[in-house]
């Protein structure tokens, strides 16, 4: 884990790679919950028997969940003692690059590319997360998260 005591460190950071999350394994009761929450049932993620004999030989996690793993992700790399509190302002770019069959172990790699201060003492900060599957050299998403720090 990264540590910093306020947001001002962020500034020297940019263009740096900056943490790595702990792993995250995907199960299918995730993916199940999930499907729950959004209400997208697409047989590739829920339907085990079929999704074994279809294109990814096990049921995958939705894309959004894997892009949902963002905030737990960020909790395991940087901490930033004299922060209050951190809100997710939103998303630059997303890319879906390769599937997450159920069970895959997932982690971020968190690479600041931009940071600039905001009102209320804040600091808007833009970061590169690429998401890794654990033995494969292809990350399967990557994502602009912009994140806003007070």
């Amino acid at each position: 884990m990264k540590t910093l005591q306020n947001l001002s460190e962020l500034f020297p950071l940019v263009g740096q790679d900056v943490a790595v999350s702990n792993w995250v394994t995907i199960t299918q009761t995730q993916i199940n919950l999930f499907a729950q929450a959004t209400g997208d049932y697409q047989w590739i993620h829920v339907d085990e028997d079929k999704a074994r004999s279809g294109p990814f030989g096990a049921p995958i996690a939705h894309g959004f969940l894997t892009l949902s793993l963002l905030p737990l992700f960020f909790e395991s790399a940087i901490e930033i003692t004299q922060s209050r509190m951190g809100v997710n302002y939103g998303l630059n770019k997303v890319r879906f690059i390769a599937p997450v069959p159920v069970g895959s172990r997932l982690r971020g790699h968190m690479k600041l590319l931009a940071c600039e201060a905001i009102a209320n003492n804040g600091v808007q900060a833009t970061w590169q997360v690429t998401v890794e599957r654990q033995g494969d050299e292809k990350p399967v998403c990557v994502a602009e998260s912009v994140v806003r720090r007070y």
